[in-house]
């Protein structure tokens, strides 16, 4: 290669081509990526993993940890201008919102925790979520989607849609017939959740999957509930994993993020959407990303703990009428968790006597839950459907989609159970102590 001319950076491992081979073959392929430098393995445990994976040493003063790369813009020189010219222009800094070096090392963490060749950071769940959808649908398109979304993802498919040409159809998660009978010749996407909001049913993923590959269309899962050290959503046989970053895998409220990760070339069909949108990720936010992904895997077990533990009290307690929570037994999807989760969530969903006056005295009652929206974080957040997620629907409609009155929801954190399920205790106690007017 003595007289050819190499295109891209030649330090780079993605992509190097010569100015010979790259227009004029049909074999090229996609690397992962695009990554800072190749990441040697350091072992396949989720907390090795969590911890290395993306992460790199400064190579100039020699600081643990990637440095934030606080820049607008970058040098441009021939390898950037050929990046450009020839299709590669995602491979190589050019101005940070197309790709700048925060960004690929907390995708490159992201990346290796899913199990994908590629991952895209953005400003919020929002942003990847809408930008996903957008980049694999075309005009006149139809999806498929679960009838109990997350909000935002439901007013995209309602509001938004229908003003550009397109429609979904919502099917009850469960009823996998209708799943099927909804698919139409125009169906280009399948959009589900791996654990609902706020009720927690477990989706059986792969069989949603199996339809998908069969009736060839293509299946995006939100694991916002289900962070990697909990499910690998890509090896169910989904095409592309979306998450609210903000919640498990940041880990501490305190920042607003989405990703994406599957195949580098759906993700490399998604990143254009990123520029058009302008929905990407600052440096200091990525660099927060990446140091509350080094804790996920030791975070989820402590969620996991806790949760399980104060889920069994609550079950347990007479005034408690219903509890959702996948590893207990009365869990209708427990043996879906069971096959499909390796850890637990830290949500549980409850119904207590006296409905939602009675709950929003309970909330008024705790002490160490935050009154919140959100979840995943290190401190316990508590909310109420009636009166945030599910605000704008009628009674009716609450029930119809099983939120019955009382209902609440709680993430929770990192705390020890024992502190959690004090708490809990002395709050049930008070509320009911009190002398209050028949419930209806």
């Amino acid at each position: 290669m003595s007289n050819e001319k190499i295109l891209g950076d030649p330090s780079s491992k993605s992509p190097r081509h010569t100015a010979d081979d790259w227009l004029n073959t049909l074999d090229r392929a996609r690397k992962p990526g695009p990554f800072l430098a190749d990441h040697a393995a350091l072992g396949s445990g989720m907390s090795t993993v969590s911890v290395h994976a993306g992460t790199h040493d400064d190579p100039r003063t020699g600081a643990v940890g990637t440095p934030i790369y606080q820049a607008s813009t970058f040098v441009l020189n021939d390898n950037q201008y050929q990046s450009v010219e020839e299709g590669f222009a995602r491979d190589r800094f050019i101005y940070s919102r197309y790709g700048n070096p925060s960004q690929w090392a907390v995708q490159e963490k992201l990346a290796a925790l899913e199990g994908a060749e590629s991952a895209i950071v953005f400003s919020s769940g929002m942003a990847a979520i809408t930008s996903t959808v957008m980049a694999l649908v075309d005009k006149g398109a139809h999806v498929v989607a679960s009838s109990d979304l997350y909000g935002g993802t439901y007013n995209l498919f309602n509001q938004e849609f229908p003003t550009m040409g397109m429609s979904c159809t919502m099917v009850d998660s469960y009823d996998f017939d209708a799943i099927e009978a909804a698919i139409q010749p125009n169906t280009q996407l399948m959009y589900f959740e791996a654990i609902t909001n706020p009720l927690l049913k477990i989706i059986d993923i792969p069989r949603l999957a199996e339809i998908a590959k069969r009736r060839k269309v293509r299946l995006v899962i939100d694991a916002t509930f289900a962070p990697p050290v909990a499910m690998r959503t890509l090896e169910h046989g989904v095409d592309v994993v979306v998450h609210s970053a903000s919640k498990y895998l940041n880990g501490h409220s305190d920042l607003i993020a989405g990703v994406a990760a599957g195949p580098r070339k759906l993700i490399d069909m998604i990143w254009p959407r990123l520029l058009n949108y302008g929905g990407s990720l600052d440096p200091h936010a990525c660099f927060l990303l990446e140091r509350g992904l080094k804790t996920l895997a030791v975070r989820m077990r402590a969620h996991e703990e806790s949760a399980t533990a104060l889920a069994k009290y609550l079950e347990g307690h007479p005034r408690v009428k219903k509890v959702f929570y996948p590893f207990l037994e009365s869990h209708p999807d427990y043996a879906t968790a069971r096959r499909l989760l390796k850890n637990g969530t830290g949500n549980i969903t409850f119904v207590i006597e006296g409905g939602d006056a009675a709950a929003l005295r309970l909330v008024n009652a705790l002490r160490i839950p935050k009154q919140a929206t959100s979840l995943g974080g290190v401190e316990s957040l508590i909310s109420l459907p009636f009166n945030t997620s599910q605000a704008t629907f009628t009674s009716r409609q609450r029930a119809d989609v099983g939120i019955d009155p009382g209902c609440v929801r709680l993430s929770v954190g990192i705390e020890d159970a024992a502190d959690l399920i004090a708490d809990f205790e002395q709050a049930l106690a008070a509320i009911y102590a009190k002398k209050e007017p028949a419930y209806a």
